[in-house]
């Protein structure tokens, strides 16, 4: 695979208290570097044959393949994010920062301490959207690997030496904050518009349940911690309970294919959520009788091993009838 390298995106000369030799050694070398190094990566992968190549040939290259291609991403960012007065924060950038981290000053400061906290080690601190989570987290890359899958840099620091030992010997506090006064917000104010456009991974669509009301558990533990009125009925086949022999703790367990037999139980006055092992078809069966019989019901995403997963508080099973 052939790579294109991307030309210097900032104007070293319009830069505050970083030198033009400075931002043309770091892109001719180090980034020059990245680009050679992910070219003959590339060149000796394609090259090789999988069926005789030793197993740790293979996962060596392909660690160097991504610790090159971070580097070559990182250092586009890291380069396209400066130019301008990074005092002057666009609106929407502000908004967004605020949203995610209670203040700009709160991500500021964050972004800093991470920043210090890699002052003599190598790494990368990043600012990144997160298209699964809908929001920005700031996060720290060593050594080319450990970056958060899926996530979106936006505006890139490096903190390898070789980004200010020319201009700023071994103080790397004064760097970080002239790279803060350098930053071109407008910048990366696109690239975060860009990234907003990404969509998150597409959730889990059962279609012959596309209309049934679910809740997810969280949601469900929100309810309970606020002490809302909710009838909570654990729908799972009884022989389930053999490979996990616990349930919710507000839960009570139903036989599910006698959902006639003990729907009278139930109360119209308040909603029920009913749930399976996984949250599929079993548990979408009984909310769909239950919505029939005139009953405020909804299936809980992802069932009884999701609730687990979060840690939600359980007991021992206890199978029950119908009064």
């Amino acid at each position: 695979m052939k790579y294109q390298i991307a030309p210097l995106f900032c104007r070293p000369w319009t830069l505050l208290g970083i030198t033009p030799r400075l931002i043309e050694s770091h892109y001719e070398n180090n980034y020059g570097g990245a680009f050679t190094r992910l070219s003959a990566i590339s060149q000796e992968l394609e090259a090789l044959d999988p069926a005789t190549t030793p197993p740790h040939v293979i996962r060596r290259l392909k660690q160097d393949e991504a610790a090159a291609l971070n580097s070559l991403a990182l250092h586009e960012v890291y380069f396209a994010s400066l130019g301008a007065d990074g005092r002057a924060i666009p609106e929407v950038m502000a908004t967004a920062l605020a949203r995610d981290f209670g203040s700009v000053d709160r991500w500021r400061r964050e972004f800093v301490a991470l920043a210090h906290s890699l002052d003599g080690a190598p790494g990368w601190v990043v600012l990144s959207w997160l298209p699964r989570a809908g929001r920005f987290l700031n996060q720290s890359i060593c050594d080319g690997g450990q970056a958060v899958a899926g996530a979106i840099p936006v505006l890139a620091l490096d903190m390898y030496e070789h980004a200010y030992h020319l201009d700023f010997g071994a103080n790397a506090v004064s760097y970080v904050a002239t790279f803060m006064r350098n930053i071109d917000w407008k910048a990366v104010q696109g690239r975060y518009e860009d990234a907003f456009g990404v969509m998150p991974p597409r959730p889990l669509v059962q279609e012959q349940f596309a209309d049934l009301p679910s809740v997810t558990v969280d949601e469900v533990q929100a309810m309970l911690d606020a002490g809302t009125p909710v009838q909570i009925i654990d729908v799972r086949p009884r022989h389930s309970s053999s490979r996990s022999p616990d349930m919710m703790e507000a839960a009570v367990w139903r036989d599910p294919d006698r959902v006639d037999d003990w729907m009278g139980e139930l109360s119209k006055s308040a909603p029920v959520v009913a749930f399976c092992v996984y949250g599929f078809h079993v548990g979408c069966q009984a909310v769909t009788a239950l919505r029939k019989a005139g009953f405020d019901a909804r299936y809980m995403a992802g069932g009884h091993f999701t609730w687990k997963a979060i840690k939600g508080p359980v007991k021992l099973f206890q199978a029950t009838t119908p009064s």
